[in-house]
Order: C-alpha cells, then sequence, then structure tokens
C-alpha cells in the first residue's frame, strides 16, 4: 500500500513534461518566432520589459500562456498582453505543454548560485 502511495506521489509530481513532447516544443517556438522579443536561447530579451524565459518551470510557463489565452474572459485568471495573446491563440493545451517543456529544458540564468 505505502508502495503505491508513494508512486503515486513521484508520478504525480513529475506533471507536464512526463507528458510534453521537448522537440514539437522546440519547433513551436522556431515557427512562433519567439526569441524575435525573449532573444537569444529564450535568455536575452530586446527589451528589458520582456522576461528571460529559459530555464523557468514548465508548470508556471504553461499557466502563464494559458493565461494569456484566455486574456480578458477571466478577470481573475486571465493575462492581458495584446502581442502574447495574439501570440498564443492558435495552440492547443497540448501545444503550450510542449513549448513549455521546451522552454524549461532551456539553459538560463534565472538562479544565482552560491
Amino acid at each position: 500500500m505505502k508502495v503505491a502511495l508513494i508512486t503515486a506521489i513521484l508520478f504525480s509530481s513529475i506533471g507536464l513534461a512526463a507528458a510534453a513532447n521537448i522537440e514539437k516544443g522546440q519547433t513551436l517556438v522556431e515557427k512562433a518566432n519567439c526569441a524575435s522579443c525573449h532573444g537569444a536561447g529564450l535568455n536575452a530579451p530586446i527589451l528589458p520589459t520582456y522576461p528571460k524565459l529559459a530555464g523557468q518551470h514548465s508548470d508556471y510557463l504553461y499557466y502563464a500562456l494559458h493565461a494569456y489565452q484566455v486574456g480578458n474572459t477571466n478577470a481573475q485568471y486571465g493575462r492581458n498582453n495584446a502581442v502574447m495573446s495574439s501570440q498564443v491563440q492558435a495552440f492547443s493545451k497540448a501545444d503550450l505543454q510542449d513549448i513549455a517543456a521546451y522552454v524549461a529544458s532551456l539553459p538560463g540564468n534565472l538562479v544565482i548560485k552560491k
């Protein structure tokens, strides 16, 4: 019984990354030309107001992308940004998971290690 519970907890903690296709995510990111704003390796934004994305947690990235899709239709969940909202409208939830997994797999400098 304990083994089944521990196994279930471990598999549920894997989350989006296990179900996502990183290679497909890379293709989608390249097709959408995300680097035009978020910079080389999605880690060098062209403006300081644009976020560095590389290495960010995949669940956070998925949530943010989906919130841009929702936009103004849900004030408590949606995010309002004209550029990002138009960028993500054509993607399915599976596409967003793939994109999030790919971007999370990129080396980033979001954390300063001491």
